[in-house]
């Protein structure tokens, strides 16, 4: 008698969402159920999920303060769901793994690493590790493994690693990580399963946008650069997060308005990028939407496509030219305008959009002649999460 394919929970959790996806073990890893609970500590958290076997799709109110809390309701919630008792094993997205390259079982040893470094992202580290601990506390014997975002890059040569900063830093860890690679590796193998590996060794452009976004560069199949450092504040603006910003700032505002570190971190991670410049909204279908009537929104939606040409142009230098750009992320797969005006410009570099196409999402938005091959491609960390978790595993 055949063994029923195991189940694998992933778990990709935020500072105010959690989302969900329970998978299949089978070749084609079968998504079963997937959600998120948002708006965590608010009064108007929700549960949203699709059970994909049923076609069932809901939204329940909750209330849950944190990610403490918003954990245990959802293994409560999930303990009632069919599949439940099949799960073998829990893959988490973990932001920063400093020098780890390949997902890992979750030991006691690693959690007290991940502890360790948390100065280094306390952004996400905390919480992803409350999750963590509470499935741990729950079902201590299920297994848990951890895929790190920051993975990706480690194939970036040093000179890319390095910060111009004081060398004696990068003894203590300061040096550019990158991030989204969860993200990006999906898209490669994605793009090796539709073009093949000889497409996939060329010369790439990677552009996760959404509320966070970055670009990686990509050569022979390696990141060679990325626009996220140290930190995932850092490279390009985005819905709140500053991106890149004169590190004098921080003397100055110091001076100027008493400001201290910590609202500095608070200025450009939540208070800035897309919202800071508009002064109305985070998110680009609201700027969108009143460019015509608010010079503000106009120019915050302007910023974002210019730093993100002017980041194509960096990168096709760095990799000696371009053969593909890829588009992905909440606004890189969904906004047909932004995607036309990044690209607007670029035909000396060989990108020529298809107007229906791009106004499509099409696979491919570029036109026939392009000499720059232009895709968009959804990308799916939570299936790259358990397709890890299933090498890991050998299953």
């Amino acid at each position: 008698m055949n063994k029923d394919p195991a189940h694998i929970l992933t778990i990709n959790g935020g500072s105010s969402s959690i989302k969900f996806a329970l998978y299949k073990s089978d070749k084609i890893m079968t998504r079963l159920l997937h959600g998120k609970i948002d708006r965590i500590g608010l009064k108007d958290s929700t549960l949203t999920f699709l059970n994909e076997k049923e076609n069932k799709e809901d939204t329940v109110k909750v209330e849950v303060t944190d990610n403490h809390s918003a954990a245990n309701f959802l293994i409560d919630w999930l303990e009632k769901q069919d599949g439940f008792s099949s799960i073998m094993a829990v893959g988490h997205r973990i932001v920063h793994g400093m020098e780890h390259s390949e997902p890992e079982l979750i030991t006691r040893k690693l959690l007290d690493e991940l502890h360790h470094i948390t100065p280094f992202d306390p952004e996400h580290l905390p919480d992803e590790i409350k999750l963590i601990e509470t499935i741990y506390q729950r079902h201590p014997k299920l297994t848990q493994i951890a895929c790190f975002d920051t993975a990706f890059h480690r194939s970036m040569p040093r000179i890319a690693r390095i910060l111009p900063i004081p060398r004696r830093y990068e003894e203590k860890g300061v040096k550019r990580y990158g991030f989204h690679g969860l993200s990006y590796a999906y898209l490669m193998d994605e793009l090796i399963r539709i073009e093949g590996v000889k497409v996939a060794k060329g010369r790439i452009i990677l552009a996760h946008l959404g509320n966070g976004a970055s670009m990686a560069a990509v050569h022979k199949g390696h990141s060679i650069d990325t626009t996220m450092a140290f930190t995932p504040a850092a490279g390009l603006m985005m819905s709140t997060r500053s991106g890149d910003v004169d590190p004098g700032l921080v003397s100055f505002l110091s001076r100027s308005e008493q400001m201290s570190p910590l609202q500095f971190d608070e200025m450009v991670n939540h208070r800035s990028g897309l919202l800071g410049v508009s002064e109305t909204s985070s998110d680009m279908h609201d700027l969108l939407a009143l460019e015509k009537k608010d010079v503000r929104a106009a120019e915050a939606v302007a910023l974002f496509c210019y730093q993100i040409k002017k980041q194509i142009g960096a990168y096709s230098a760095a990799l000696g030219g371009l053969d593909t750009l890829i588009f992905t992320g909440g606004i890189g797969e969904n906004a047909t305008v932004i995607r036309t005006r990044i690209c607007k410009g670029l035909g000396f570099f060989g990108v020529e959009l298809n107007k229906s196409r791009n106004t499509e999402a099409a696979g491919i938005i570029s036109s026939d002649t392009s000499r720059v091959k232009v895709r968009v491609i959804r990308t799916d960390e939570e299936l790259m999460i358990a397709r890890s978790v299933c090498r890991i595993l050998d299953l």
